[in-house]
């Protein structure tokens, strides 16, 4: 994949929460399907090549503290991954703990030889952040601020998962004006019917879908 990347001006690389507890290589607390060890050397390889090739890397963390508000043993009664509704109507998926700051399970599996961004998501107990633009608070991650300050215009988009995370950070890059391109390969879903319903919605939203 990163072979075909010819022009390198203006463009940079988001790595979406490629971290233990999402993969099977660490038997991580909300593993997603397919996540063993040669999708993760296959990550770590392209990302690589990428950045020997001249883009910028921006990695995205989850990185909860322990009183989490998605964690439903935080909230006395749920049960793993019923919806809930908070203060107005805002809604919540109940997890397991997971990307807990500084422990093993929050680990960036992936690692690259040059300089590269990392941005933590999910960093108020209060708010869940799908997203590695801006939590459901409305708060803002700096990411759009670190990409603007190096001038990128266009965005190439892969990791975990693809119905959660890396669709709605995918989303919110196309609104914030970016030209983005999501690497499916590169990707993995909770389950085919929200990864497949997910990929429709980000290129009805001007996504370019890249399926090779």
């Amino acid at each position: 994949m990163a072979d075909e990347i010819i022009s390198t001006e203006n463009t940079g690389v988001i790595v979406v929460d490629v971290q233990a507890d999402f993969t099977e290589l660490k038997s991580g607390a909300l593993a997603v399907p397919g996540t063993d060890a040669d999708y993760i050397d296959e990550v770590q390889k392209t990302t690589r090549q990428f950045q020997s090739q001249g883009l910028r890397i921006y990695f995205t963390l989850d990185w909860h503290p322990e009183d989490h508000i998605s964690f439903y043993t935080n909230n006395p009664g749920t049960e793993l991954f019923q919806e809930i509704e908070l203060e107005k109507g805002r809604t919540q998926v109940m997890w397991p703990p997971h990307c807990v700051q500084n422990t093993p399970g929050a680990e960036l599996l992936i690692g690259v030889k040059g300089p590269a961004e990392t941005v933590q998501t999910g960093a108020n107990p209060k708010f869940d952040s799908y997203s590695g633009f801006i939590d459901d608070g409305g708060t803002h991650t700096g990411l759009d601020r670190l990409l603007k300050r190096d001038g990128i215009k266009k965005l190439i988009i892969y990791g975990l998962a693809t119905d959660y995370c890396v669709k709605h950070t995918a989303l919110d890059a196309a609104e914030l004006g970016y030209q983005v391109e999501l690497l499916v390969g590169l990707c993995r879903g909770i389950t085919p019917e929200t990864t497949d319903a997910a990929i429709e919605e980000m290129k009805k939203k001007g996504v370019t879908i890249i399926r090779d």
